[in-house]
């Protein structure tokens, strides 16, 4: 079983100008790492079309590909959305990469925001609160479709994740409207969560159509009466990686890439019992303590929003964190 690592595992790193992709490729070649996935989704810091990629200028490219062949490495994009425009730009971006995977998902259709629970500079819908609307969830299946030749002209897998609003049922009943070999799942290891979804059903449900995945550890704590979801590194969270591991190798899964979502936290975003799961308290959903004490929950993922000396210090267990986890996912895969 190859191991990836995602560019989101050191987020704080490249938000902050500390790391760049070539730097990001190092440091996976140096923890042992087979592959990489860049996500090239805009975010604090971040090239405004390109994410931690930086920008699809051909050299820029080119010398990560020169990169990437002398590692041996192995490299997936993770986008959003199915803009057809944007697909043709990642289409290029990924022959030149060898990338034959594209994870994306579906943008939320009800942009109406929830301010109290929304982080100050969230760029990303999935890190607030809104209304999921399944009826428009699945009229994202036309848009999709016409990515199909576009897939297949350039040999590429889009792979559409449960991206915290989703539960499996409703990425199965999506995935039965398009009927493409050249479409499946990214099975992400937490994000069923936020829907109320036990991770180990939805791993069972998505695993015959799952191309890639993100392996992430979660917790539960409570603040001020609110529960929330919180990643922490590999191994020191509530799920059951080996047992997920275990189910997608059965349906011949040949890779794994690490997203290690330290530190941050979301909120549960659809009413409880949708997924299957009425209560926290108990296996995934297990409450732990909170991890950083002088920080709220949604200050996680941005402490350079509160000061530098918060930011130094997430910087740093950020990045030992990613050192765990890696090292924890390859003991698992032995």
């Amino acid at each position: 079983m190859k191991i990836g690592l995602e560019t989101e595992s050191l987020h704080l790193w490249f938000q902050n100008q500390k790391m760049d992709i070539f730097d990001f490729i190092d440091f996976a070649k140096e923890e042992g790492c087979d592959g990489v996935m860049i996500n090239i989704i805009k975010d604090y810091g971040l090239d405004e079309e390109w994410g931690c990629l930086g920008n699809d200028s051909q050299s820029h490219l080119e010398q990560i590909a020169q990169k990437l062949e002398r590692y041996g490495m192995y490299c997936e994009i993770d986008a959003k959305g199915f803009d057809y425009d944007k697909f043709e730009k990642i289409a290029r971006v990924s022959k030149i990469l060898n990338a034959k995977v594209i994870r994306s998902y579906v943008p939320l259709t009800d942009r109406t925001k929830n301010a109290i629970y929304a982080s100050d500079g969230a760029y990303d819908d999935s890190k607030i609160d809104a209304k999921f609307d399944k009826k428009e969830f699945l009229e994202s299946v036309s848009e999709i479709r016409k990515l199909i030749p576009l897939l297949e002209k350039y040999d590429l897998k889009l792979a559409i994740e449960n991206h915290e609003y989703q539960t499996s049922r409703d990425l199965l009943d999506l995935l039965f409207l398009i009927h493409h070999p050249n479409i499946g799942f990214l099975y992400d290891f937490g994000n069923s969560m936020m829907a109320y979804e036990d991770p180990i059903l939805a791993c069972q449900n998505m695993a015959p159509y799952t191309f890639s995945t993100h392996v992430k550890d979660h917790i539960v704590l409570v603040e001020e009466g609110v529960h929330y979801i919180c990643g922490v590194p590999l191994g020191e969270g509530n799920l059951e990686i080996q047992r997920c591991i275990e189910i997608l190798k059965s349906y011949g899964l040949s890779h794994l890439n690490v997203e290690q979502c330290f530190p941050y936290c979301a909120t549960f975003k659809r009413p409880k019992g949708t997924g299957g799961v009425w209560k926290v308290g108990e296996g995934a959903f297990k409450v732990r303590e909170a991890l950083f004490k002088d920080l709220r929950a949604l200050q996680y993922y941005y402490p350079q929003e509160v000061s530098q000396e918060s930011l130094d210090k997430l910087l740093f267990a950020q990045k030992e964190g990613c050192k765990r986890s890696i090292a924890y996912l390859k003991r698992l895969c032995v």
